[in-house]
């Protein structure tokens, strides 16, 4: 079996895999790749796919899915796959750190430190405590969000079309409802063309004077324009990110330069740990792959 590892995996993970067959991380081995590994940065598509004619496995070592035509994959027999439990925690805690920076004022703290000022009177900080905290999806992560938010006494409320229950989350039946009532909005739906968007300025001017919202989840959900206007006029309080259109975002991305957005480079699943986690997924699957 040649095995092909096109995006930045665990280093140990190569020589994990070597009991399997051949590995290679030369991306001119498509052409004899069986199986092929990657994670957010390659694009599974028509092109790639016609030029691996000997193709049989696709793992997307993540829970995304959204750079893989699975339909296409399934069309040409070449079995897709991610690796969704891995990523749960690593993600989670981002969303979390976020969640925590933001009110605490962690961020403006220790940049006027570092330029010489000290804000004691100015940086007026907020709690978690006792605020409702708004899931947009009720999948792996957002359940170990909720977890966390629990734990700092929160109220957790989710919109989840796909579930009638969940463990920690009191399911609301709409979108809507579930925006109007939340302090903080934690973004872990897929790509889809319903979720493509679905964070625009309509449905911002139903949320909370001064809500704030997490996207760990994924960049296209959010209409840009519609979040760095509310931004900008206060109708939000803060914006914090770790996913975008692209990797990395255009110059001209208007989240850029809103205010009060709080950026990362999609780093929430690339932990250390995580990375162990996934090469442990990937060597199971490829176990039971016939």
């Amino acid at each position: 079996m040649k095995i092909l590892i096109a995006d930045a995996f665990d280093a140990r993970l190569p020589e994990r895999l070597s009991a399997f067959g051949e590995v290679s991380s030369d991306l001119s081995a498509l052409a004899e790749a069986e199986v092929l590994l990657v994670r957010s940065k390659t694009t599974v598509n028509a092109d790639l796919i016609a030029k691996a004619p000997n193709l049989k496995l696709v793992i997307r070592g993540g829970v995304g899915m959204d750079n893989v035509d699975k339909k296409l994959c399934a069309e040409k027999g070449i079995k897709a796959v991610n690796t969704p439990k891995a990523s749960s925690v690593a993600v989670a805690e981002m969303a979390m750190a976020f969640m925590l920076a933001i009110p605490t004022r962690i961020i403006e703290a220790h940049i006027s430190m570092a330029e010489g000022k000290f804000l004691k009177n100015e940086l007026k900080r907020t709690e978690l405590f006792k605020k409702t905290l708004g899931l947009v999806g009720a999948g792996a992560i957002a359940t170990e969000v909720a977890k966390r938010a629990a734990a700092f006494g929160m109220r957790v409320i989710a919109f989840d079309p796909f579930l009638k229950e969940h463990p920690i989350a009191e399911l609301v039946s709409s979108l809507e409802a579930l925006v109007t009532d939340a302090d903080y909005i934690s973004m872990h739906t897929p790509l889809t063309d319903e979720t493509k968007g679905m964070i625009n300025s309509a449905l911002i001017s139903k949320m909370k004077d001064g809500a704030v919202i997490i996207n760990t989840g994924r960049g296209k959900c959010i209409n840009e324009k519609d979040l760095a206007e509310a931004l900008a006029s206060g109708k939000l309080r803060a914006y914090g990110t770790d996913v975008w259109f692209s990797d990395p975002p255009p110059p001209d991305c208007p989240l850029l330069k809103a205010p009060n957005v709080f950026m990362a480079p999609h780093i929430g699943a690339s932990t250390k740990e995580n990375l162990g986690r996934i090469g442990d997924e990937v060597v199971a699957i490829l176990s039971e792959f016939k």
